[in-house]
């Protein structure tokens, strides 16, 4: 593990968090959680400790919105949750949510990804 005072010189990651439904982001709101897939968890686990801050962009498939956007708060640990019950979530981590608002992807449509062909964030 890293230090604190080598992570603060090193970037701000973002991640764009896509959820099967609304439920599971109201959970996450409440209870400052968060759980995803075993195959995202290296990702997040490595932007984690190697970066300053590690921010999380949240949506819904299919709403055409952002649902808010939150800062990952530890490390991805073994534990799971039975919040959302047994969809193939790997462990929880914490998020501290920063705003908390229903976001249409047409204000972010000047947002391009380079990391992704310079396509829309979204």
């Amino acid at each position: 593990s890293k230090s604190p005072s080598l992570r603060q010189n090193m970037p701000v990651r973002y991640f764009i968090m896509k959820s099967s439904n609304l439920q599971n982001i109201d959970i996450s709101q409440q209870k400052g959680i968060w759980s995803t897939t075993p195959s995202n968890e290296r990702k997040l686990n490595g932007a984690f400790w190697e970066s300053n801050m590690v921010y999380l962009i949240f949506s819904v498939q299919g709403s055409g919105c952002f649902q808010g956007f939150a800062r990952m708060g530890s490390a991805i640990g073994c534990e799971k949750s039975q919040d959302w019950g047994s969809a193939g979530f790997g462990g929880v981590f914490k998020v501290e949510w920063i705003r908390k608002e229903s976001i249409p992807f047409q204000f972010a449509h000047h947002l391009l990804n380079p990391w992704n062909d310079s396509k829309k964030v979204q």
